[in-house]
């Protein structure tokens, strides 16, 4: 398949495409805005093969999209381009409904006139793959069970309402316009490559740097850990397997409370770097419980029975394999990370 790939110079889309690359026959077109989280660097391992192009489009930006759509005939498109940075929601909402909600529906519509056109053999064949979050489902109690394909959209952040937004409009999209579309929801990615203002590298490099780790409230907010390489294997899974107008809930299988992540950073560094830059201090007397965040969900969790009983997908990475992978990365590739902190 020639895959068009959205923001594929970011944290999972950047995954995405090695994988595709790498362990895979199909050819890549990547288009990205390259805002702050898009880094080249991160496709460095695959830039010059034959099989993959990029070039620098805004999705927003409908004659650029009309135009990439017409240049590379793709038989699929796998949308991850979104703003995606809960924090940067509550202060600056804006970006996050032009990227998010405006962004998604030129691509869509850009789509949709695109297929009308295919012969019939390619509209047998093509696929849009919407790539969105657990979070647009909302707040979990202690005791609730995972978040189900079915479970009500309850967004609590801005970040997250324009989530839920881009969702309904594909969901749309294919029920009035009859575009082939499914839509993946998948919880916390982690790994590397990932952009310096996320829990786990922030707490990695400011522990590196003897810097004070902060941690909202009481630290106690559950989230669903998923290593992004496993993220990456799963959308692939949906793009080859996947069936047209459903949804696939991808998880780590692996809740932890945030001061659980941060104290399980704290002891991989422990082993890897006991040379500390705070000298003899341990690094998680650098732990700061800081003002919560605004509407900060308590918890998240997803049920991968789905995507495991239909496609055949199941993670491979254990939290602890993947952290102690993410930290050693960091580790070994300072000159990717020290532009950004």
């Amino acid at each position: 398949m020639k895959i068009l790939i959205t923001g594929g110079a970011g944290f999972i889309g950047s995954a995405v495409v090695r994988h595709l690359i790498e362990n895979t026959p199909h050819q890549v077109m990547n288009i990205d805005k390259l805002t702050y989280a898009g880094n080249l660097e991160s496709l460095a391992s695959v830039s010059n093969d034959e099989r993959y192009c990029f070039e620098r489009v805004d999705i927003t930006d409908r004659i650029e999209v009309e135009r990439v759509f017409s240049q590379y005939q793709p038989d699929a498109v796998m949308h991850l381009a979104a703003e995606s940075h809960v924090d940067r929601s509550i202060d600056g909402p804006a970006a996050f409904i032009e990227t998010n909600v405006i962004g998604t529906y030129v691509l869509l519509d850009v789509a949709r006139y695109y297929f009308s056109a295919l012969s019939d053999t390619r509209r047998q064949q093509f696929r849009f793959i919407h790539v969105s979050t657990d979070e647009v489902y909302g707040d979990l109690s202690p005791q609730a069970k995972p978040f189900t394909e079915s479970s009500p959209y309850q967004p609590s952040s801005p970040y997250s309402a324009s989530k839920a937004s881009s969702d309904h409009l594909v969901r749309a999209w294919h029920r009035t316009y009859g575009l082939p579309v499914i839509v993946t929801n998948c919880s916390n990615n982690y790994g590397p490559y990932q952009y310096s203002e996320k829990l786990i590298p922030l707490v990695i490099l400011n522990a590196l740097a003897g810097k004070t780790l902060p941690i909202y409230g009481n630290g106690q907010q559950v989230r669903d850990w998923l290593y992004v390489d496993d993220h990456a294997k799963a959308l692939v899974a949906v793009i080859e397997k996947g069936k047209i107008g459903e949804t696939y809930n991808i998880g780590g299988n692996n809740e932890q409370t945030n001061m659980a992540v941060v104290h399980a950073i704290c002891n991989v560094l422990e082993i890897l770097v006991p040379n500390k830059p705070q000298g003899g201090k341990a690094y998680r007397d650098l732990i700061a419980h800081v003002d919560d965040r605004p509407g900060h969900d308590k918890r998240y969790a997803i049920d991968t029975t789905k995507i495991e009983q239909e496609l055949g997908w199941t993670p491979q990475e254990s939290f602890e394999s993947g952290l102690r992978k993410t930290v050693e990365w960091y580790l070994v590739n300072p000159l990717w990370w020290q532009k950004q902190v």
